[in-house]
């Protein structure tokens, strides 16, 4: 969000307009005019008071009797060299020496659609231009960040009435007391502009007259080859009447400048838009993809330097400063909140350690040794180390390669293990059961009975034993304590 402020400044009055954008918004947050009585100085400082706070940007304009405004043809095969050209071919259009002024210029939409381009240039002598910036400098201690001149910042409108503005060729004219201001625009682009030497103080006794300036300088346009206008909108002191009677001498409609699209700070302020359309215009140039030329170029340019940092000084101080205040209050406050936190998970940790270990404590590392000592730390391990799993793997083990064994049932309670398997004879069921006997978890390991299988030769044979490792209190000794019907002979 930005607050840019148009400076519209006359022989006669002084006109500021202080807008508020932010994407695509526009706000027109204050207008204000000040007659010239006591130097235009006192009128622009009476004008911008109500409107600086901070942070503000400002942009203002020179008349456009102190500019010069041509349409150059330029050679389409000269634009990588424009900068170059430019100079020589604008020095034989302005009465004075080309090193006494400071120039912009724009290319045509399109650039260069055929063999030669018609490019708007402005210029302006550098005192004039230096003389302005200091003007609006003494009062505001800134320096305008855009110079102006003439009606040009009118094209800016087009951003807020494009229907208006952009979609076909306009002229508008901005009357002032002195001079009026007279301006093409199309498709948005300025393409003609001039400044008559009548005013509205000539009004009522010089009207014929000045519609006789306006209808030469749409005939002058016509005669560069530019379209025709379809409608005419009037801007600045518009006088009763000025529509109608204007309309009757140019023999094309004109109309008062239709309503922009702005979001009003005071509804009240709408009815004063077309007065005030100079220094809006002005104002908007400080915005992307305006359409009016700057005469801030050169030595004059816009420096972003130590003395501009040093002007805001104040205000950058004063962001400072909020900043850092909010950052300790943030601190502050994530400290408490951590704070709290502590408090809560250590009153927790209190109960819950003396409702489990029977004593009360806060202190992490006592939680832990008691942790360490508790009778929790007593108890076995419920898991085996040697499961029956691990007995399957040890009785396949046990069964020679030669050996023909087949399990009929296998059945584990606990760590007593007993099997019902078939071999071929009974030693070969005796030696298996010797060979089990060799495993340090395999106590009390014996045949207790022999069956012939039906109608075979095969012998069918019952295996018991303690399946528990001495890591898990094994033994023959622990067993026979665990389980005294299971103990060894």
């Amino acid at each position: 969000m930005a607050r840019i402020i148009g400076i519209d400044i006359r022989d006669t009055h002084v006109r500021a307009a202080l807008l508020r954008t932010r994407f695509r918004v526009v706000e027109l947050e204050r207008l204000s005019e000040v007659q010239v009585t006591s130097g235009v100085e006192a009128a622009l400082a009476e004008a911008l008071k109500p409107m600086l706070h901070l942070g503000e940007h400002l942009a203002v304009a020179i008349d456009g009797q102190r500019a010069f405004v041509h349409t150059l043809k330029i050679p389409s095969t000269a634009l990588r060299q424009l900068g170059d050209v430019l100079p020589f071919e604008l020095e034989a259009e302005i009465p004075i020496d080309i090193d006494e002024v400071v120039y912009d210029y724009r290319l045509p939409k399109g650039r260069a659609s055929g063999p030669v381009m018609d490019v708007l240039t402005a210029a302006a002598r550098e005192a004039d231009v230096r003389a302005a910036i200091q003007l609006v400098k003494g009062v505001t201690r800134r320096e305008p960040e855009r110079v102006s001149l003439g009606a040009l910042p009118l094209a800016n409108l087009g951003s807020l009435a494009p229907a208006a503005l952009t979609t076909r060729p306009v002229a508008l004219i901005d009357f002032g007391g002195a001079h009026t201001d007279f301006v093409v625009v199309d498709q948005g682009q300025v393409v003609f502009a001039r400044t008559l030497s009548q005013g509205v103080g000539v009004l009522p006794a010089g009207a014929e007259s000045l519609a006789a300036e306006l209808r030469q300088s749409l005939t002058a346009w016509l005669a560069k080859g530019g379209q025709g206008v379809e409608v005419v909108y009037l801007t600045g002191s518009l006088a009763r009447g000025a529509a109608e009677y204007l309309a009757y001498h140019l023999s094309t409609p004109v109309e008062v400048l239709p309503p922009l699209d702005l979001k009003l700070a005071d509804t009240a302020q709408g009815a004063d838009v077309p007065r005030f359309a100079r220094a809006i215009g002005i104002a908007l140039g400080l915005r992307s993809g305006a359409q009016d030329l700057n005469l801030r170029q050169g030595g004059g340019g816009f420096q972003s330097s130590f003395g501009a940092l040093r002007e805001r000084a104040p205000v950058l101080s004063g962001l400072v400063a909020s900043i850092f205040v909010f950052f300790l209050f943030s601190s502050w406050a994530e400290l408490r909140a951590l704070d709290r936190d502590h408090e809560a998970l250590e009153a927790a940790l209190s109960k819950l350690s003396l409702h489990v270990l029977g004593e009360e404590t806060t202190d992490p590392e006592r939680v832990s040794e008691l942790l360490d000592k508790g009778p929790g730390k007593q108890d076995s391990d419920p898991m085996p180390r040697f499961d029956a799993f691990d007995v399957i793997v040890e009785i396949s083990k046990a069964v020679p390669h030669t050996v023909t064994h087949d399990i009929e049932d296998f059945d584990v309670q606990r760590s007593k293990v007993k099997m019902n398997g078939v071999v071929g004879s009974t030693d070969e069921a005796q030696n298996i059961a010797t060979k089990l006997k060799e495993h340090s978890c395999l106590h009390d390991v014996k045949v207790s009975k022999f069956t012939q299988v039906v109608n075979s030769e095969r012998q069918k044979y019952v295996l018991e034993f303690d399946a528990l490792c001495p890591e898990d209190g094994g033994g023959k000794k622990a067993v026979a304590k665990a389980d005294p019907s299971g103990g060894g002979k």
